[in-house]
This record gives structure tokens, sequence and C-alpha cells, in this order.
């Protein structure tokens, strides 16, 4: 197989690092014959796979809808023999889509979704989720597919692949003290934190809550959240109206992500509308306890007093006890980061997912060429 992958994201969250990961994997277990990631030359993507030596090839687009980005992919997807597309973000979609509607692109589509989102609010994006070209949607969880089937007619074309997580970066699993040096945190406070990017369905509000929530109750803790992103300055402001700035300590976006994960002493993740939930998986991987919220794909993952604690969404009471119980038994601690290491390695590892992934793209190709 001769394999594109395409995105016209900038950013660098879960989704983009699956790109990554799905590359090395492909090469790795020789899925592939060629492959190629498509993306701007000012995208994090591009930066990456560059440095990594990937075969990446810069492409720009002005909007979502650049007839000639259009044109010069189906182009350059012809240059290249490819056999098939793989479309990892909503513009990159709708670009595939007008590539293939006025520039013949030959090869089929095969589309990665990983938002719970609703894609009926106008006649263009239902029908482009819907499109004979997109031959296969391969979706991260059962929510997303959910959302997507009162739109695509075919539900045969919908399937769960779920989340990727590469387990020889996330190594470290002891303690070193990084965190408590850095922010000069006593060495017998724990450390409870999060790492999300600053947007709605990441529900750092009920976050916050639940910090005042615990202050309150006495846990001896601090509290470090971090990412950016555009609601960074109303959940300041909350932290300042509840008199949290001792209290939580926003770190701000970091590229150590293995290094300071394991540090946490719990994981607390309040997102009320997760995909899956990727660091979840790497809290897993570095033996962190979970405490999560029971919402979209999440319980797909954190399995309740198993792997993790489940609490009700926007609940601040609810996170709060459920933080207290697992931080409070050491005995739960042990089994939910045994058994979340285990699901880790049976369900989620790049060798896992990619040969879920590589197995559906074959099916495409396959029918394709029938």
């Amino acid at each position: 197989m001769r394999l594109i992958q395409v995105t016209v994201s900038r950013g660098w969250r879960g989704h983009e690092q699956k790109i990554i990961y799905l590359y090395e994997a492909f090469k790795e277990f020789g899925y592939v014959d060629e492959q190629w990631i498509i993306c701007p030359d000012d995208s994090e993507t591009f930066k990456i796979a560059t440095q990594k030596g990937m075969n990446v090839i810069p492409l720009n687009n002005k909007s979502e809808y650049d007839l000639k980005y259009a044109k010069r992919f189906s182009k350059i997807a012809k240059e290249l023999n490819a056999d098939l597309v793989f479309i990892h973000n909503s513009h990159s979609h709708t670009l595939m889509v007008l590539s293939k509607l006025f520039f013949s692109l030959r090869q089929p589509l095969v589309l990665c979704r990983t938002l719970i989102k609703r894609v009926d609010t106008n006649f263009f994006r239902k029908w482009k989720y819907d499109y004979s070209g997109i031959k296969k949607i391969i979706c991260v969880s059962y929510p997303v597919v959910d959302i997507l089937k009162p739109v695509v007619k075919d539900h045969s074309k919908l399937c769960v692949v779920g989340c990727v997580t590469d387990v020889h970066k996330f190594t470290k699993t002891e303690k070193t003290g990084v965190l408590h040096k850095q922010f000069n945190i006593p060495s017998d406070y724990k450390i409870i934190g999060n790492i999300a990017a600053f947007v709605d369905f990441k529900d750092h509000v009920t976050w916050v809550n639940t910090v005042a929530e615990l202050v309150k109750r006495g846990v001896k803790a601090k509290y470090i959240l971090i990412g950016k992103g555009p609601l960074e300055m109303k959940i300041r402001k909350q932290i300042s109206e509840l008199g949290l700035e001792n209290e939580i300590i926003l770190a701000g976006f970091r590229t150590d992500i293995p290094e300071v994960l394991p540090e946490f002493d719990l994981l607390l993740f309040t997102s009320n509308c997760e995909p899956l939930g990727g660091v979840v998986l790497e809290s897993y991987a570095c033996r962190v306890p979970v405490v999560a919220a029971n919402a979209g794909g999440v319980p797909e993952v954190v399995i309740d007093n198993q792997t993790g604690l489940l609490a009700e969404v926007g609940n601040a009471l609810s996170f709060a006890d459920k933080v207290e119980q697992m931080l409070n038994d050491t005995v739960l601690q042990k089994n939910c980061t045994v058994n979340g290491r285990k699901f880790l390695m049976e369900n989620c590892t790049k060798e896992v997912v990619s040969k879920k992934m590589i197995k559906e793209l074959k099916e495409v190709l396959q029918k394709n060429n029938n």
C-alpha cells in the first residue's frame, strides 16, 4: 500500500500525535510500501515529522474551500501513485471532497474521526460525511459513531479503532520529585493534575470547583494544570475569585509530558464530552491513578473501580468524593494502576492499534480494486 495521511491542522493535540504514531508503526511493522504525510509547512505536524525524518510534503491551504489546494493535492497524489488517502481533520475532509469532485482525485478516501460533535449543522456538512467517495469512517469510540449515524446512511462504513499510545515513550513510572522541586511544593504534599487544552469540553470549571472542595476538606495536595487554550483567562479569573492562586499551578504548555506525568499522584480528568481520553491512557502507562468523568468515550477506557474511578459529569462534589476515595485507599490505587496498565497493553499500544487500523485501510483498498 502507498498511503497518504493528510491534515491541514496547524496545532498539536492528540489527533496530530496519532498521525506520527501511525506513520512510525506502519513503517516499523512493514504495513505499507511507501507513505507520506501532507500538511501545512507552518504546522507542528510538519515540524515534528521533519525532525523525525519522515516523508512529509508541505501543502498550505488558505481556507476550508481552497480550490487551488484541492487541485494541487490531486496532482501530488497522482504523481506519488498513491493507493489511498487517510484524512485526519474536518477541513482536510472538505478539501479532499472538493479534490474528488472537481479535480479527479482517484484515490479512495478514509476519514479518521475523533470528535463527539454534531455534523448535521448545515446541508454541506451532512452531505460530506455521507459522500460516496468516503469509503470508511474510522472512529475513536462508539459515542463518535453514534453521533454520525443519523447522517451517514450506510452504517457499515462506520467502525471503531481506539486511541493509540506509545508505551515506549512513557517509560518513567517512578517519581523523582521534579515538579515538587520546580514549583517548591512540600515533599509531603500530593500532586493532583490534569493535562488538557483550555477548551470548553475539557470542563476546567468543574476541575477548579473540585479543587475548591478538596481544599475545603483539608486534602494535603497541590494542583497542577498543564496546557494552554482560548479559555485560560476565564479559568484564571475563576481561580482568583475562589482564592485558589496558592493552590492551583498553571504550568502552561509543556513538551516533557513523559517526564512530568509520572509525578502526579492522581490524574483528575473532568472532560464532559471526551471522545476517549489519550491522557488517561498515558496515565495508565505511567501507573498514575485516574478519576475521570463518566462521559463520552471515557467509560470505554476507565472501567469503574477496576482501572479508575468515574465521577458524575460536572459535579464537583462527586469528583471530590472520588479523589478522596482513591487517595485514601492504597489497595484500590494498586489494583487500578495494574489493571489500567494491562488494559493499555491489550488495547491501545501502537502495535495493537496500527494492526487494527491497517486492517480497515486494506479492506477499503481491496473493495476499491475489485
